[in-house]
């Protein structure tokens, strides 16, 4: 016997059928739009150092001149977007972020370092898919320094995102060097030093050092840092080999690092011995000498978790003690009552 369906059945369903459809009208309306992207949004393209040929496979432009002396070098803007795009070349100074990490001055910004020397077109168009080289002239001033000028040139296109115009670039770094007499020194400054102790009395706490270099000399560097604590329990050594470490500091440029050298036992005055060596980066100087800078400070670890643990262990002491010395008299006090014959309890 087929069973039977409630009145209004037929209208249910009905509903449930035009809610179905709006649902996967909405479903389309949002796929549609997650999709959907303005004009240009796809523009993609990179730009590499190059010779006259095409991309030559360096990851920087390097070059070494003396003063009034020019060169043309080359970059390689690659549009990898699927419609031809005109892109403005700029080049301008090169500075480090205070990570350590390459970037260049705004487009707006007057370069007046190694930027203001190297001449690029304004403006290239570049089919969808294909390279364009790009020649680029550096011209170093009679009266320039000595030393490591930064600087780095640029393709860049504007987009539009809502009301707001962003400006987006690609560049190759280039490093200037104006030969002469090089110099590389360091110097150590901003020292802060901190103790941590550890909660485990048995366990060494750590010595937190905060410190800044500077670059005093006309090269840029990648400094090799070694810090040392001493106290009466001996001596720690802290190397700092981390990828922070390579990273550059520019002629009149200055960065902050943080060490933490654990095993050092709170004993009183701790002694800790900064050095800077100020290895030059990049291609190496024949005939100059990178001297270590040494500075020493002192800070000051009661081993209050030890001073802890022996007042407990003290307290500890003298309740058992206590507690022995007054069980002892009891004994004896009951000893005397029953040899005196007086029984037990009374």
């Amino acid at each position: 016997m087929p069973k039977s369906r409630p009145q209004g059945a037929p209208a249910l369903l009905a509903a449930l059928a035009v809610l179905r459809a709006v649902g996967t009208l909405l479903v389309a309306m949002v796929a549609v739009a997650a999709f959907a992207v303005p004009a240009g949004a796809d523009t993609t393209w990179s730009v590499v150092p190059a010779n006259a040929d095409g991309p030559d496979g360096r990851t920087a432009i390097d070059i070494e001149l003396p003063a009034g002396q020019q060169v043309t070098e080359h970059i390689a803007v690659i549009n990898r977007s699927t419609q031809p795009v005109d892109f403005a070349i700029d080049a301008n100074d090169g500075y480090l972020t205070t990570k350590g990490y390459f970037d260049m001055r705004p487009p707006e910004a007057t370069p007046v370092d190694g930027g203001a020397w190297i001449t690029v077109p304004e403006k290239v168009t570049i089919a969808a898919g294909a390279t364009t080289v790009v020649p680029i002239t550096v011209a170093i001033p009679q009266n320039a320094t000595p030393g490591d000028h930064p600087a780095g040139v640029t393709a860049s296109v504007d987009a539009v995102s809502g009301q707001v115009r962003v400006h987006n670039r690609v560049g190759v770094r280039v490093n200037i060097r104006v030969t002469g007499t090089f110099a590389a020194k360091i110097a150590v400054s901003n020292i802060q030093t901190a103790y941590t102790w550890s909660w485990n009395p048995f366990t060494p706490g750590t010595v937190e050092v905060t410190y800044t270099l500077a670059n005093t000399g006309n090269v840029r560097l990648a400094p090799d840092s070694r810090i040392q604590t001493s106290t009466l329990a001996g001596d720690n050594t802290w190397d700092d080999t981390s990828e922070a470490r390579a990273r550059e500091i520019m002629p009149g440029g200055s960065r902050t690092f943080t060490a933490r050298i654990t095993g050092t036992w709170p004993l009183g005055p701790i002694g800790t011995t900064i050095w800077a060596i100020p290895s030059p980066a990049g291609k190496p100087l024949p005939g100059v000498t990178a001297e270590r800078v040494a500075i020493d400070t002192t800070i000051w670890a009661i081993p209050w978790p030890q001073l802890t643990l022996l007042a407990l262990l003290a307290l500890a002491v003298l309740a058992l003690r206590l507690t022995s010395t007054r069980r002892r008299r009891r004994i004896e006090k009951l000893i005397l009552l029953n040899s005196r014959g007086t029984p037990l309890g009374t």
